[in-house]
């Protein structure tokens, strides 16, 4: 066996210290933990938010974890302070918080979160029960009483505005899914507003015991929410309900993640590189990634993207405006 020299194992000895300092002088200015702001405990954003913080932390040897807070717009004002490095939200609280119109801190203009990834859409459906005659959204009686869901959820703060737009005169009422899908059944509720995943366990649940109709928007219904709230055209398959015969039109809000817009660029160039070339592993953590992939970031024209998501995008070939890269 040929025995190697001594000034050659002091040549490579040498190579790989400069090229651990090297490493180690790019990961200076990384955090040394980071935390992930999701929801309540249960819900989708925990879930999601926890497992994603786990991958990255495992991935990147930087130690991380999900913590439950008050849903996406304490994300964004969390994310925006500081006290979180990365948060899940919805594209509606976002635009909001970008305009100063945060209800946690009307005025400030949050401009210290940044765009990450797309996670996957919020659809917003309507139910009523076949008996009402309600079969679309023209045919919701004045003062008819609508339920919205839990008080500041997304779905209590967007959903009564659409139906506002379009004309719809209620009377507002709020409660958990499954408590408004039994009002709703008992004749306490004419009509139910759901911004939540589908199937709504609470209208599958009615299918079962009475007669549902799912009520769509109409083309000119649709064009009109668009135009003027920050969501996307959604359908709801004819498969997801018993009750549908064909599919129905709807719109969804998209979910992304977000990240304090002062993180160090090559730490979030890796945290995007991860995420994004890693979608069976995403999937695994919650069925629902699989809509979190780099074509959808299309969907976020509310936050600029951090410069170091941004960079991964564009060198593989997604294009991004100048103007919403921070």
């Amino acid at each position: 066996m040929r025995t190697m020299m001594p000034k050659t194992l002091a040549l490579l000895a040498g190579g790989a210290l400069l090229a651990s300092a090297s490493a180690h002088a790019e990961r200076a200015d990384w955090p040394e933990n980071f935390t992930v702001g999701t929801a309540s405990q249960g819900g989708t954003f925990f879930v999601y938010g926890s497992g994603w913080a786990n991958f990255i932390a495992d991935e990147l040897g930087v130690s991380g974890g999900g913590e439950v807070t008050g849903g996406p717009t304490q994300n964004l004002a969390l994310v925006h302070s500081g006290d979180m490095a990365f948060g899940l939200t919805t594209m509606g609280p976002a635009s909001d918080a970008v305009n100063g119109k945060s209800p946690l801190a009307p005025g400030m203009v949050m401009d210290n979160v940044c765009a990450l990834f797309p996670m996957y859409e919020t659809p917003f459906s309507i139910a009523a029960l076949s008996s009402s005659g309600i079969e679309s959204i023209s045919d919701i009686p004045d003062g008819a009483r609508i339920g919205f869901g839990p008080a500041a959820s997304t779905s209590d703060t967007y959903f009564p505005a659409m139906l506002e737009t379009l004309g719809v005169n209620f009377d507002r009422r709020n409660g958990g899914w499954s408590d408004l899908g039994g009002q709703l059944q008992d004749g306490l509720l004419d009509v139910i507003a759901f911004a939540a995943g589908i199937p709504i366990p609470a209208v599958s649940q009615l299918e079962v015991q009475t007669d549902v109709n799912i009520i769509e928007f109409n083309e000119d219904e649709l064009a009109t929410v668009l135009d003027a709230f920050p969501v996307a055209e959604f359908t709801i398959p004819a498969s997801t309900y018993s009750t549908l015969e064909e599919d129905a039109r709807a719109v969804s809000m998209w979910n992304f993640a977000i990240a304090g817009c002062d993180l160090p660029e090559d730490f979030i160039y890796e945290v995007t590189k991860v995420t994004m070339e890693n979608n069976d592993r995403m999937r695994s953590i919650h069925r629902s990634a699989e809509t979190s992939i780099p074509e959808n970031i299309v969907h976020n024209s509310v936050l600029p993207f951090h410069p170091g998501a941004a960079r991964w995008y564009e060198e593989n070939g997604y294009e991004i405006s100048e103007d919403l890269i921070n």
